[in-house]
């Protein structure tokens, strides 16, 4: 079955929906019964889609969570209140004191945060690597270390990572592959075909794909997913019904928001090649992207984020670039309809391996559903505010 057909059709289970097109809200906390029976048998089947109690989950939740795991091909799938919190209740679940982490230099910023502060304070190491390390992750593999988290692309500066080495040389170590596979979304990629253990979305981006929900999923192979279902109830995670039900219908228009994604992005980008305020562009699909081989290799289409580099800039400069814009607005998420920039600033202080020249600045654009042509308008006049504030 095309993805496409499975994102309209999985999680549609009658056992779940009572025959309902989408997946109807259950809200509920407590489930009474009628027969000590009913109770144990309830107690027993609790991790299988038998309501037991609320922070379990009820039919909303199960219908989504089987929609998930079949369309990243994993076993099982956890819900979170956000993607970040699916990261942090992910590592803590195979991590204790003493325990050694690896973790990608490129990696989303608050997930760093986690490794440096709440880890560290656990007793947990964590040593950075560069994300285009490829085999050389044998040489920073030590006795205590758990887990290998991986990110691909990098976020921000994109470096697409060779998953299938690097996880295959993390299980002949014995440890746990994770990989934050959100740009791909669930249907870009097949993140267990290549070695990955736990892969975890912030559903919050093109699953929910409308901008009003928090959510985050980690979908588990068969060997760890019991270990990393009952960590995340005993941490306390649970997802209220009605954000499921959003983020299970944004999952039905998944395939075809992707795919204009993809088409608007190329366009835009391919229009920054051309511009001469622009070094490189930084899209998995542009051979200037570091990692571009694995991204042929692993993934089946591309979206709608990624960074381009300028040449020069000023802060005066950067500021009216991206302000005073029509369509592209700032904000700090993606994956959602509309289009967004960021000027992002201060690399180098958040990587501690790869090295980054801080004078070339970098912007950072999710192209929405609008038209490309627009957009491109709204970018050419940014330019003209960029290069009037550097002749200046």
């Amino acid at each position: 079955m095309k993805k496409e057909t499975q994102i309209v059709t999985l999680g549609r289970d009658k056992k779940w929906t009572k025959g309902v097109i989408n997946p109807p809200v259950v809200r509920a906390s407590t489930m009474v019964f009628e027969t000590m029976e009913e109770m144990r048998f309830a107690s027993k089947n609790k991790a299988n889609g038998e309501m037991f109690y609320g922070r379990r989950g009820g039919p909303t939740h199960f219908a989504f969570q089987a929609a998930i795991a079949e369309l990243e091909g994993g076993v099982g799938t956890a819900l979170y209140p956000s993607g970040s919190a699916a990261i942090s209740n992910s590592l803590m679940s195979f991590l204790k004191a003493g325990d050694h982490l690896l973790m990608v230099d490129s990696a989303y910023e608050p997930t760093r945060a986690l490794c440096d502060s709440l880890l560290a304070g656990f007793g947990i190491e964590t040593t950075y690597y560069d994300p285009m390390i490829g085999a050389g992750i044998k040489d920073l593999i030590q006795d205590n270390t758990k887990v290998l988290f991986l990110e691909s692309p990098g976020s921000i500066t994109m470096e697409i990572q060779d998953v299938p080495t690097l996880s295959k040389i993390a299980h002949e170590h014995g440890l746990v592959v994770m990989l934050d596979n959100t740009w791909a979304s669930p249907i870009n990629s097949r993140p267990f075909e290549m070695g990955v253990d736990i892969s975890i979305q912030a559903a919050t981006k093109y699953i929910v794909g409308h901008s009003d929900v928090m959510m985050g999923t980690a979908t588990s192979n068969e060997t760890h997913w019991e270990q990393l279902r009952e960590n995340s109830y005993l941490m306390g995670q649970c997802t209220s019904p009605d954000d499921v039900y959003l983020a299970s219908r944004g999952l039905r228009t998944l395939g075809v928001r992707m795919a204009q994604h993809e088409k608007n992005a190329l366009q835009v980008a391919n229009w920054l090649a051309t511009r001469p305020e622009v070094d490189h562009i930084r899209h998995p699909a542009f051979e200037s992207c570091p990692g571009h081989e694995f991204f042929k290799r692993d993934f089946s289409a591309a979206n709608g984020l990624f960074s381009f580099v300028l040449k020069e800039g000023s802060s005066k400069a950067l500021t009216a670039l991206v302000e005073n814009m029509h369509h592209f607005k700032m904000g700090f998420s993606w994956g959602g309809f509309e289009s967004l920039i960021l000027s992002v600033s201060g690399i180098d202080k958040i990587r501690t391996v790869t090295e980054w020249d801080s004078s070339m600045p970098l912007i950072r654009v999710h192209i929405g559903l609008e038209s490309p042509d627009d957009l491109i308008a709204d970018l050419e006049a940014g330019f003209e505010r960029f290069n009037a504030v550097l002749a200046k």
